[in-house]
């Protein structure tokens, strides 16, 4: 007889210390050896979300607590990442949404609750953080209990049990003015409260396949739920599409079980168990893996559309291949063919002349991990500004995304954002003191408006505004929004940017490069101060003389150039631009680097 078995998802929002609760629920189930030297956010494996802080990868792991086992699933807390959500859910039983003691339910607990309460899944609720000074618990679980009132819980799912915990000092209590103890009650509540997989241990085989990695030695791995039955090694499959068509047939070379953060060998898996399988090479994500004597696949969860697109081009600038060792169209679509059989939130399309590709996602953010990635695997690209994807409804208009944003932000800063979404037609649907004299905003506005927004919301606000983003709905299209004011300062020569040149030119504008960076033509240096763009020549050097001047010529102090993030780069670019990233550069320029050819393509597109 297997032991009793749960499989829990945890719900959060960026940073209200899921993947730290994790982390503790690991050593107090023992585990990590009390001597074993494991890294703080253990789960939190991928490079760029050590960085960022963030999930981005929905991961699986498993614990036992006082003899059941117990399949935990952190998914990623950010919307542009909801694909990877939405599959997950499929394969658990219940959820643990975890909100901030101060902050609350956000946009994003509302993006991946609403999904998790649809599929019917009971939720436990934890109030993390109870030892902030700034706690208001209360208000907290009234602000969650509207949350899913507004999301159409049922009876059942309305009486969730609560839990008052601090991740980072690894306590959960019912009683909220406890502030020690363990996780323990937290390891009962999911026991007690969360069912044991409604699986058919008696049925033949399926599986439903809901995350897809690649092993150098053992190819394609599939994860996901075992719905029905049970496998051995070496037994015979065959994977089914949604339509029930056979993909591929062949066997289960390896099968693998979630042991900590391990994936380890095992010789069968059982009805209810989340494992991986090797041995196919075809079948990819939301496919059913089968004995082959079934013949319907499981339902697989739909995907919300993708609403912003990006062109990945191959690097065509004059200095393209120095720095890259992956340049060609053919290593391009390689990695973007790749990436969307894993990702199926995002789409490629190759364009027509074959040099570069439409890749439509969720948001500017996993757009943005994907070159940030892609960058560190040695690529070289031109992105292109982001686009958002236009639909036309049943009468022939023409629609476009809506998204909700809520901004928190100082009472004094209130105004500029209110004035500044408004002028990117977004609607104002919200506005409500949040306590220590901050103001939560909530708009409706179209997701073409936002691009390119968050930089100067972080200046106007003086760093200290949160905004947050949460897919709407296809709305009416709301006509032209206006983009950037400023224009920019092109480079007219090719070489080193001379200091002597530079300091002449920072009267001009906000320069982004400093003195010796190697510069082309039609490559963008700063922003100019009024609207038009402006060709300036940054090589330009002193004049020598043969007469000594009076006094000793005063040594050139430019001020610091502004340095730009790929986000930021990206969000920056107009319509005629590019981003060209590299390893270890990130530039900016004009599509067309002859200024004879951007005028010619400029003329044309007024004219139409």
């Amino acid at each position: 007889m297997s032991a009793p078995l749960r499989n829990v998802a945890i719900i959060a929002h960026v940073d209200h210390g899921k993947t730290t609760l994790v982390d503790q629920l690991f050593r107090q189930s023992g585990t990590f050896r009390d001597n074993q030297r494991v890294e703080e956010r253990a789960m939190d494996s991928n490079d760029l979300e050590k960085e960022r802080g963030i999930t981005i990868l929905a991961k699986c792991t498993s614990v036992e607590w006082n003899g059941t086992r117990i399949n935990i699933v952190d998914t990623p807390g950010h919307a542009d990442f909801g694909g990877e959500v939405e599959r997950i859910l499929s394969m658990v039983d219940g959820v643990i949404l975890l909100v901030d003691s101060s902050e609350g339910a956000m946009p994003q607990t509302k993006f991946v609750t609403g999904k998790a309460l649809s599929l019917g899944l009971r939720p436990i609720v934890v109030v993390n953080k109870v030892d902030r000074p700034d706690e208001r618990i209360q208000e907290v679980l009234d602000e969650v209990f509207d949350l899913f009132v507004s999301l159409d819980a049922n009876d059942e799912q309305l009486d969730f049990p609560v839990l008052y915990a601090s991740g980072r000092n690894g306590y959960a209590n019912e009683d909220p003015s406890l502030r020690e103890g363990t996780l323990n009650p937290l390891f009962q509540k999911i026991v007690d409260h969360v069912p044991a997989p409604s699986a058919d241990e008696d049925g033949p085989f399926k599986f439903l396949v809901t995350l897809l990695d690649r092993d150098n030695f053992l190819g394609r791995i599939l994860t996901g739920l075992v719905f029905s039955g049970s496998i051995k090694v070496n037994d015979p499959i065959h994977a089914l599409d949604a339509s029930g068509k056979v993909v591929e047939t062949g066997r289960a070379s390896k099968l693998m079980a979630f042991r900590g953060l391990e994936r380890v060998p095992v010789d069968e898996a059982r009805a209810g168990d989340i494992i991986s399988i090797a041995g196919l090479t075809t079948a990819t994500v939301s496919n059913t893996i089968a004995n082959p004597s079934v013949t319907e696949p499981l339902q697989a969860q739909p995907i919300d559309p993708p609403t912003l697109s990006m062109r990945f081009a191959v690097n065509d600038s004059p200095l393209a291949g120095r720095e890259g060792s992956k340049v060609t169209s053919r290593m391009i679509r390689d990695r973007l063919e790749r990436e969307a059989e894993s990702n199926v939130a995002i789409k490629v399309t190759e364009s027509e002349d074959k040099d570069s590709f439409e890749v439509a996602g969720r948001g500017e953010l996993q757009l943005g991990v994907l070159i940030e990635t892609m960058r560190r695997e040695g690529f070289e690209l031109g992105i292109s500004r982001p686009k958002v994807i236009f639909r036309t409804d049943e009468a022939g208009n023409r629609t476009e995304p809506y998204e909700t944003v809520v901004i928190d932000v100082d009472d004094e800063h209130s105004g500029t954002v209110v004035e500044k979404m408004a002028q990117r037609k977004a609607e104002l649907t919200d506005m409500r003191p949040s306590g220590g004299g901050k103001t939560r905003i909530t708009f409706s506005a179209p997701s073409r408006g936002l691009i390119g927004y968050h930089g100067e919301f972080l200046s106007d606000t003086r760093g200290t505004g949160i905004m947050n983003r949460l897919f709407e709905k296809y709305g009416p299209y709301k006509g032209r929004i206006e983009g950037r004011i400023n224009g920019v300062l092109i480079s007219m020569e090719a070489g080193d940017a001379v200091a002597y040149s530079l300091n002449m030119l920072e009267e001009r504008g906000v320069l982004f490069i400093g003195s010796g960076t190697k510069l082309y033509e039609g490559m963008i240096i700063g922003e100019n101060a009024k609207p038009d763009d402006l060709e300036v020549n940054p090589m330009k050097s002193k004049q020598l003389t043969n007469f000594r001047s009076s006094g000793k010529d005063d040594a050139i102090r430019l001020t610091p150039p502004r340095q730009m993030t790929l986000e930021q780069a990206i969000a920056y670019i107009d319509d005629d631009e590019m981003v060209e990233v590299t390893p270890q550069s990130i530039r900016l320029r004009k599509v067309y680097l002859d200024p004879h050819e951007r005028k010619r393509h400029k003329r044309k597109a007024e004219a139409a």
